[in-house]
């Protein structure tokens, strides 16, 4: 009877004890009744046992309801131990096929085989202690039941809850991250053989937990075959809708490496929230999440990038520095270099590499999950990984050279290089764009402006490519035919016209954009979204130069064309006297030019000295002062940020007044050139009113409380200051003092 007992308490039921759910399918009584459901023992003594007293009776079957215990939990982890499906692998491809349908069907997990191997472990303790039970009922010479309750009895804490923990895994299908999160939740509790036997489940899974992390952190690779990890990749998410995987991995090939890259970094992984157990924050999540994808790009530099800086390790020879700079940036692309291996090493150091791999090992040796430490060793693998990554970007792949660049071209640095651009390009700009050859018509000023002012020392002028965006893709300098170029009698620049064209508003010309090349890794640095703000500001800017220098050009041809009437006419009296009235009659005219001119100066002067430079010199303060990536990328972003802010592009009302502005000042320059065949005084009498008006609510607005207390607070009150140094704004904008012009006389 005692033997029998003590195999069922290792799970092996007979004539003794007997399972009830066995029992009743063998006598043919199929019902609903499943122990396993249900949770409740379904193993028994036979009810046709009669030399068992009651009490007997009860003790026992307490007993066998560890032996029910035990047999489920070796069922789940003889269950979750299964690798059958890794030698199907090498089977032939039917076999593999069906092996694959009967895992979708099971769902493998490596969470779940590492909580099985706990279990085994303290299911191998309870059988040490059935055997040290069976020796004791062996060597004693009257055997009784107490031996057995006395031995086996601190197991009742530990079986029940171990069994109902299997049950709501399998029942809730819980894997992943979202098993480690349970187990942690069974760790508070009060009593310690039972907290100390979950945490050592926990253990197990942090081991799997932390495999994984290693192999993301330390070498960029995703190691997720079940979709367990808290890191995925953007396409596993419908991994399970796709029809075939290889037409996803027939797309993945088909693009270049550096695109795959840079959709690696942006778009390629993300933070999947239901395996992210909430004992681990998310921003340490994401730190994680950084970390790996900066040891792929370390680890994966670009072809193109490996042969440029083999280049620069070689040794040129004197002579042909010259030939180098004539030949381009892609001339040694072609020859292999010996170097390529060195460049990877030099990005990212196996020391380092070790250094990341032994923070993990420290972690996955100790035998509690301590949440300060692993949140110290992620933020110092994050720190690493982001320092090496802050080196590849600001000295190997020359960030501040790359900056300077988009300073001097897109917020007009290089303002003798644009100066001459517009222009050369004044008189194409008279005439609305081109729908068939905007792009190149532009493109022929913009070469004779380079060749003027830039010459051959910039290297970052082959980046720049003018654009068009409403007229169709961007031409660059070699795709430009120069053979259309000719060079009128007055110095500016055209194109003959080939075929009619579809003809746009004269406003047309404000959509002109730039376009920079940039190679990786840059790309993990300037977003598109960030050059879009650059081609923002330069719109902007482009607009306000095109202003200030029309409004220039009409003074200087009037005042060139004045003095030549004077010259020809000081010797005759009537006409002198009729030049004399001409001049009295246009005074109010040249009053409101003054007013544009001073405010198109003085908002242009704020944007680049208060704005631009100022901004400027704060990012390379930072640039300098920081060495992590990050850091970096959003000191750049409030860079952009103030850059926007303070030009006001960001407040709808601002912007439209001063485009409106813009327009008006263009307006009246095209007037003023007509008005001597043409006189249209109503009209500059309109351009006068509106000017005023929009004057006057800029101030108004710039002055307001809103914008008092803003980052723009500083340098807006010495705009103000220099717009209302006489007091003028600030009188006309309360209605006291009105511009002197003459009114039509109304019927």
């Amino acid at each position: 009877m005692l033997h029998e007992l003590l195999m069922a308490l290792l799970g092996y039921t007979g004539d003794l004890v007997i399972d009830v759910t066995e029992h009743r399918n063998s006598v043919g009584l199929h019902s609903p009744y499943d122990g396993l459901n249900s949770g409740e023992c379904v193993f028994k003594l036979a009810p046709d046992i009669s030399f068992i007293q009651p009490s007997e009776r009860d003790a026992i079957e307490r007993l066998l309801c560890l032996g029910f215990y035990y047999r489920e939990l070796d069922r789940f982890a003889t269950k979750s131990r299964n690798l059958s499906w890794i030698r199907s692998m090498g089977d032939a491809p039917l076999l593999r096929t069906t092996e694959l349908l009967k895992r979708k069907k099971k769902k493998p997990s490596v969470y779940r085989r590492a909580i099985a191997n706990g279990i085994v472990e303290i299911l191998s303790v309870y059988r040490s202690a059935v055997l040290q039970v069976e020796q004791k009922l062996l060597s004693d010479p009257v055997p009784i039941l107490a031996t057995v309750t006395r031995g086996l009895n601190k197991f009742d804490v530990l079986l029940p809850p171990l069994y109902e923990l299997i049950v709501e895994i399998e029942r809730d299908d819980v894997r992943g991250g979202q098993l480690l999160n349970l187990l942690h939740k069974r760790c508070h509790c009060g009593v310690p053989e039972l907290q100390a036997c979950i945490q050592r489940l926990l253990w197990h899974g942090h081991q799997v937990m932390y495999h994984q992390l290693a192999s993301w952190m330390v070498y960029g690779i995703l190691q997720d075959q079940h979709g367990e990890f808290f890191i995925r990749r953007q396409e596993d998410s419908d991994a399970e809708n796709e029809p075939s995987r290889p037409d996803m991995f027939e797309k993945l090939t088909q693009k270049s490496p550096d695109d795959a890259s840079l959709t690696d970094w942006h778009l390629g992984f993300h933070i999947f929230l239901d395996m992210l157990p909430e004992y681990i924050h998310m921003r340490v999540a994401e730190s994680i999440l950084f970390a790996g994808k900066a040891v792929r790009v370390l680890r994966n530099p670009s072809p193109d990038f490996r042969c440029q800086n083999s280049v620069l390790h070689t040794h040129i020879p004197r002579g042909l520095h010259r030939v180098q700079g004539s030949i381009g940036r892609f001339s040694f692309q072609k020859e292999p270099s010996t170097d390529m291996k060195l460049i990877g090493e030099e990005l990212l150091p196996q020391s380092e590499a070790d250094k990341i791999d032994a923070m993990l090992l420290d972690l996955k040796e100790s035998a509690e999950f301590h949440k300060r430490s692993f949140e110290c060793a992620v933020d110092s693998i994050r720190t690493i990984a982001a320092s090496h990554l802050w080196q590849l970007v600001v000295i190997h792949a020359d960030l501040n050279g790359h900056l300077k660049a988009l300073k001097d071209y897109f917020l007009l640095a290089k303002g003798d290089f644009f100066q001459c651009f517009l222009e050369d390009s004044r008189q194409l700009m008279r005439l609305p764009p081109r729908q068939s050859t905007a792009e190149a018509d532009l493109m022929v000023p913009f070469q004779l402006a380079a060749i003027k002012t830039i010459g051959d020392e910039d290297k970052y002028f082959s980046r720049v490519s003018l654009r068009m965006p409403s007229f169709g893709i961007a031409v660059t300098s070699s795709q430009l035919d120069l053979s259309k170029v000719k060079i009128s009698t007055d110095g500016n620049s055209g194109v003959v016209a080939q075929g009619s064209a579809s003809e746009m508003s004269l406003d047309g010309w404000d959509g002109i954009a730039l376009e920079y090349s940039v190679d990786w890794p840059l790309q993990l640095f300037f977003t598109q979204e960030v050059l879009s703000k650059y081609r923002r500001v330069f719109q902007y800017l482009l607009r306000l130069k095109r202003t200030q220098m029309e409004l220039e050009k009409s003074w200087a041809s009037v005042m060139h064309q004045d003095h030549t009437d004077f010259a020809k006419n000081r010797k005759d009296r009537m006409n002198c006297s009729i030049s004399q009235q001409r001049r009295l009659r246009s005074r109010p005219m040249w009053h409101v030019r003054e007013h544009m001119a001073f405010l198109i100066r003085n908002l242009q002067f704020y944007i680049q000295v208060d704005v631009i430079e100022s901004q400027w010199n704060v990012l390379q303060a930072r640039v300098q002062d920081s060495h992590d990536f990050t850091e970096l990328v959003g000191f750049h972003q409030e860079y952009l940020s103030a850059l926007i802010s303070q030009s006001f592009l960001d407040i709808g009302s601002v912007s439209r007044i001063l485009d409106s502005i813009m327009k008006l000042c263009l307006q009246f320059c095209w007037n003023i050139e007509h008005q001597e065949s043409n006189p249209n005084t109503l009209e500059l009498e309109h351009i006068t009113e509106e000017l005023n008006k929009k004057s006057n609510s800029l101030y108004t607005i710039l002055r307001s409380s809103r914008l008092a207390g803003s980052q723009r607070a500083p340098f807006l009150r010495r705009f103000l200051l220099r717009l209302n140094f006489n007091s003028f704004f600030e009188a006309t904008a309360r209605g006291v003092l009105n511009v002197v012009r003459s009114r039509p006389t109304q019927s």
